[in-house]
Order: structure tokens, then C-alpha cells, then sequence
């Protein structure tokens, strides 16, 4: 029997508007490269994917410059008006490369602090695991509820003890995922990341523990962080 292989999809096709930025965050530079150069450059270095797929936005011109562009172990495909459209566009596009057991990790392309030792622990946890799972990290701050409005009453404290950070990479069977953003995006459902299609699948994913600096660069301040973040690895 053929082991299970592994794939990478990393969704470019968002725009970034927090960032108010001339162009969407994952083209931003960070020591003069571009984030999803990073981003991209981390994870392939680990050897243990047998292709990439990063779904791109339909008025992308920015990709042609990057360094990935040029590689070719990364395919690109068009990608859709949300993340899970554009994860189960890029799902499609390996449909002819894959088999239904093998595994899929999907990862933030403005997430350039993985560390590999994650990524190693990530895939050894859940190799075996009939679901799979996601890293993620513990809340660490003391989290409040607040009425909605210009300056926000607290309403109360919310326990903390069973609350995780979802991070990325996501790692799912691709037969397993394809159904459950199918079915997801059909009903209607709510889908803010691969784990959030499979649990209203009922395939309850398993969380393991990353490091709270895999950050996703949101908003400016975030740029800043993540350069210091990559000079210290």
C-alpha cells in the first residue's frame, strides 16, 4: 500500500484591507522580500511536500514577480471571493494529482513565522489520526465580553481554560476536506477555516500546540513584529 503523501495549499487571494496597503498583504516585503515568498520559501524547505498549490486572486499582477512564481514545485490556480472558496478551488485543481487519503495542509500565506520544528510535530501527531487537526495555541490573556459600541462596557470575563488560538498549517485527509467545504458552502454554514468545515462535518480535528509567534499579519504594526520574529530564527 502507498503511503499517503502530502500537499500544500496556501491561499493568495485576499486582499488585505486592514493593511491599508497599495497592494494585498501577502505582496508586502519583509527584508525586502515578499511575504508570500517567506512564507512559501519555509514551508517547501521542510522536503516534505510533493507539490504546492496557492489559489491567486482573478486581478492578481503582482505574482509574476515573485520568487515562487519561478519554482516549480508551485502551481497556481484562480482563487474565489472567500478563503474556503479559494481552498476548494486549489482542492480541484490537485484533483487529478492526488489520492483521497492523502493529506493536506493549508496554510496563511501572511504567516511567515512557522517554525519547522511545529510543522514536523504537526505531521508526526496526526499522521495516524483518522481526522487530523491544526496547531494552535493556548489564550494566554485574560479575555473580555464587552457590549458592541465606540468605547465597549465590560459585560463580564470569559473563562479562558478551554480556549485556543487556531493557527495554521490545517491538516486534512483530501477527500475528507473537499466534502466538508462542499457541504459547508452549500448549506450556507459559516466556514472561517478548514477545521470550522470539519467540525459542522462532524469530523472533530485534534488541536496541537504551536508557538504563539506563527502570527498572521493583519494590521501594519504586525509587519514590524514579523521581521523581528524572522531575524531571531
Amino acid at each position: 500500500m502507498t503511503p499517503p503523501r502530502f500537499w500544500l495549499i496556501v491561499p493568495a487571494a485576499g486582499i488585505g484591507q486592514r493593511m491599508q496597503a497599495e497592494c494585498p498583504k501577502q505582496y508586502l516585503r519583509i527584508n525586502n522580500r515578499f511575504i508570500l515568498d517567506v512564507t512559501l520559501s519555509r514551508l517547501l524547505g521542510s522536503g516534505l511536500f510533493s507539490g504546492c498549490m496557492v489559489p491567486l486572486h482573478l486581478d492578481d499582477h503582482w505574482w509574476a514577480d515573485t520568487d515562487a512564481s519561478d519554482d516549480d514545485r508551485i502551481q497556481s490556480c484562480s482563487g474565489g471571493q472567500e478563503r474556503a472558496d479559494s481552498v476548494l478551488s486549489a482542492l480541484h485543481a490537485l484533483e487529478e494529482q492526488v489520492s483521497a487519503d492523502d493529506w493536506v495542509l493549508v496554510h496563511d500565506a501572511a504567516r511567515p513565522c512557522i517554525h519547522l520544528a511545529d510543522l514536523e510535530n504537526l505531521v508526526t501527531t496526526l499522521s495516524d489520526h483518522p481526522v487530523g487537526g491544526l496547531l494552535a495555541a493556548p489564550v494566554a490573556d485574560t479575555l473580555k465580553k464587552a457590549e458592541p459600541g465606540q468605547l465597549p462596557d465590560v459585560i463580564g470575563t470569559v473563562d479562558r481554560s478551554q480556549l485556543w488560538r487556531a493557527l495554521t498549517p490545517q491538516m486534512f485527509r483530501y477527500s475528507m476536506l473537499v466534502s466538508a467545504l462542499e457541504t459547508a458552502l452549500e448549506e450556507g454554514q459559516s466556514v472561517t477555516d478548514e477545521s470550522s468545515a470539519m467540525e459542522f462535518s462532524g469530523n472533530m480535528p485534534v488541536l496541537v500546540e504551536g508557538r504563539s509567534d506563527n502570527i498572521k499579519i493583519t494590521v501594519p504594526a504586525d509587519l514590524d513584529l514579523a521581521g523581528f520574529i524572522l531575524s531571531r530564527f
